[in-house]
């Protein structure tokens, strides 16, 4: 009897955080002031998403107003490590960047990743089911025995793959609702649907950096920032 094993997944965390809607209207309130007071409007595009990073907004966990988001969301990193199996005792983490995002209409995020962090989430402060979903691109193609099957335009039109399944996607629309955390790995490649309806979809995303709390022995992770020297 046949049997089949799947090996080497990509793990997205999901979880759900409860605010008062008093506590969301005032984040939101927020951040369609930052928009207001954007700094660089130029970089947005006409079917870009607002993004926050971009407009002097990219270190809101320092804002009071998003203090109690931020210990929500600390407790959900700690669950995404144990997920893993990842002693959290021994790490310290840290926000290194955060922002929110505004899609309005067809305004989309172009799929892209996060080389200088290791984890990164998205939060979803205001969203409605119709709304754009997250998409997650595979990158390494771990079952593409022919080259390039996975992706081709032609392979699809001729229907070569049968059906879609995650053993031969090339990509994962995934679904997630107001309220929810979603938290992956930062080199994962990710963006939003194009040409999808948003109402006013608001969301909150982070960089997250860990170090070793102690690195004598270790040789994998980065060492404590406090041993760090400034070259001047």
């Amino acid at each position: 009897m046949a049997q089949i094993f799947n090996y080497f997944p990509l793990t997205i965390f999901k979880s759900e955080i409860k605010l008062s809607e008093e506590e969301k209207n005032k984040m939101i309130k927020e951040i369609i002031l930052m928009e207001k007071e954007s700094k660089n409007l130029d970089f947005k595009g006409s079917t870009s998403s607002w993004t926050g990073d971009t407009q002097g907004y990219e270190f809101i966990h320092n804002n009071v107003v998003f203090e109690n988001f931020f210990k929500e969301v600390n407790k959900s990193l700690i669950e995404y490590l144990e997920t893993l199996s990842i002693d959290s005792n021994q790490l310290n983490i840290y926000y290194q960047r955060s922002w929110a995002t505004i899609s309005r209409g067809k305004e989309n995020i172009n799929s892209h990743k996060h080389l200088q962090s290791h984890l990164s989430f998205a939060y979803y402060l205001k969203k409605q089911d119709s709304d754009a979903k997250i998409i997650f691109y595979d990158t390494n193609f771990a079952n593409e025995f022919l080259p390039g099957i996975i992706n081709s335009l032609s392979a699809e039109k001729k229907k070569i793959i049968k059906k879609r399944t995650p053993l031969n996607s090339g990509m994962v629309l995934f679904d997630a609702k107001e309220n929810d955390i979603v938290i992956f790995p930062s080199k994962t490649v990710h963006g939003t649907q194009i040409n999808t309806p948003n109402d006013e979809r608001i969301s909150i995303s982070a960089d997250i950096t860990i170090t070793a709390k102690e690195s004598g022995g270790l040789e994998h992770l980065t060492t404590p920032l406090e041993k760090w020297k400034l070259v001047k």
